[in-house]
């Protein structure tokens, strides 16, 4: 294991605050910045954002293979996309919880993990895997997920290549390309630079920033 982070130097907490700022700086963007009035600083923003996503999609598969209880790691996830829920809709749409085209990405990841968790646990049956992996993609595709099977994809992707990095490369970053999102195949450079410490302990702050930083983005907005 020491081979495979050696010279790396990104540790866990620092690659969690690199996808939270630049999911920040993105909703700002979605949020607050007139598109049709600044078109070049809403693209800039928007592009700077896609840099969190695959982070996030890293971390999650980093942290199955680190928790010791995976039921509480489902359980925060779910507990959060709820709580999430109306603050990105009313972020995002400007209704408080009515809109089901598209749900937050808190549930994109638990999708992601449950598949993986499967996965891990019927490791002998290929066809087993196969089908859940669709089922997963599936999932997400009905309820509208954010990045629907294509996050699911690129958490599988994470978690099928752990150890194989070339192979790890190229799928993320063809699953970026697909998405016509290059900013989130440069967001390799960080995952690929993971050292694999923890950092400073940050549990907790991703799960409550989300729904914090989307609900003062709202209020922003609307006393504008």
């Amino acid at each position: 294991m020491g081979g495979k982070y050696k010279g790396n130097y990104f540790s866990g907490s620092t690659l969690k605050i690199i996808a939270m700022l630049s999911m920040l700086i993105d909703h700002i963007a979605a949020v607050l910045v007139d598109s049709r009035a600044y078109p070049e600083l809403y693209g800039a923003m928007r592009e700077i954002g896609r840099l969190a996503f695959p982070v996030f999609c890293f971390l999650i598969v980093e942290g199955y293979f680190n928790t010791k209880n995976v039921k509480k790691y489902v359980g925060r996830l779910l507990i959060f996309g709820v709580i999430s829920e109306i603050p990105f809709d009313l972020a995002i749409f400007g209704r408080p919880g009515t809109e089901f085209a598209h749900q937050n990405v808190f549930f994109t990841l638990l999708t992601g993990l449950l598949v993986i968790w499967f996965i891990d646990t019927h490791k002998e049956n290929k066809a087993l895997q196969g089908l859940v992996i669709f089922a997963g993609c599936l999932g997400a595709t009905i309820i509208k997920t954010d990045y629907s099977f294509f996050g699911v994809a690129q958490i599988v992707i994470f978690y099928y290549y752990r150890y194989i990095r070339l192979y790890r490369i190229i799928g993320i970053s063809l699953i970026n390309f697909l998405m016509e999102q290059i900013a989130g195949a440069c967001s390799l450079f960080f995952t690929e630079n993971y050292n694999g410490k923890r950092g400073i302990k940050l549990k907790y702050v991703f799960y409550c920033f989300y729904p914090v930083h989307l609900l003062i983005l709202y209020v922003i907005s609307y006393l504008n």
